[in-house]
């Protein structure tokens, strides 16, 4: 009997010096079934908002992403904690979670964009090398829908396209929000919340579940690296 597949599902919320601030995982089988998680607030990162603030970059308190948006997205995150949401723990507890996962389970770690959240938990001494068996999800489902027929027309009818860049290049959205409407086949699908966990169930889960689904194991297993260029408009998309 051939070994039962699990998948460790990893994504991080980060700060503006490039540290993990907020941290989750999530073991599951091929069915999408979750055997375990951890999602914690990284003490002496999360806990040191003045020496690690949280990633922002630009806009208004409207947008999710600027400055003037922190005090929003930490009281939060103080929320979830007092609901028992969160937790904060210290990088050696979670280094010791991860241990306990890879021997219990040997899972497939993944991650959409699996280098951004490597890189990230490196910086923060999160250990993630434990892991050898491992693939971005994000380069995989890229691979298996993206340049698709039924996935451009998705593109098209929800008009899921990035904004043209000053040299004129136009590409379309093969993001986490975009890629799991289109797998659960909602369109309205809510925008990402951006909180680790959450971001798991509700959008990496779905799409791991469709990816393997009647895809063989050597091709999610070894995706092919891509890039914006591969998604132009002008290559895939033709005047009416």
């Amino acid at each position: 009997m051939a070994k039962k597949d699990y998948f460790f599902i990893c994504d991080t919320e980060t700060t503006q010096d490039s540290m993990v601030a907020d941290f989750a995982g999530v073991i599951c089988d091929r069915n999408g079934k979750v055997y375990s998680q951890i999602a914690v607030l990284v003490k002496d990162i999360y806990t040191d908002s003045e020496n690690h603030p949280l990633f922002h970059l630009y806009g208004d308190a409207g947008d999710l992403w600027s400055k003037a948006s922190l005090p929003r997205r930490y009281k939060h995150y103080d929320s979830m904690v007092e609901n028992g949401l969160r937790m904060v723990s210290s990088v050696p507890a979670i280094n010791s979670w991860l241990a306990k996962a890879k021997a219990q389970y040997d899972p497939f770690l993944t991650a959409y964009n699996l280098a951004f959240d490597v890189g990230k938990c490196e910086n923060t001494c999160i250990d993630l090398s434990i892991f050898d068996k491992r693939f971005c999800l994000w380069y995989a489902s890229v691979e298996r829908w993206a340049k698709t027929k039924k996935y451009r027309q998705f593109i098209l009818d929800n008009h899921n396209f990035i904004s043209p860049t000053e040299l004129g290049n136009m590409s379309y959205r093969p993001n986490a929000e975009t890629m799991a409407r289109f797998v659960l086949g909602e369109p309205g699908y809510p925008n990402e919340p951006h909180t680790a966990l959450e971001d798991i169930i509700d959008y990496e889960l779905p799409i791991l579940k469709a990816l393997v689904k009647g895809y063989p194991k050597k091709k999610w297993n070894n995706p092919t690296p891509w890039n914006w260029r591969d998604l132009q408009v002008k290559d895939h998309f033709q005047p009416v």
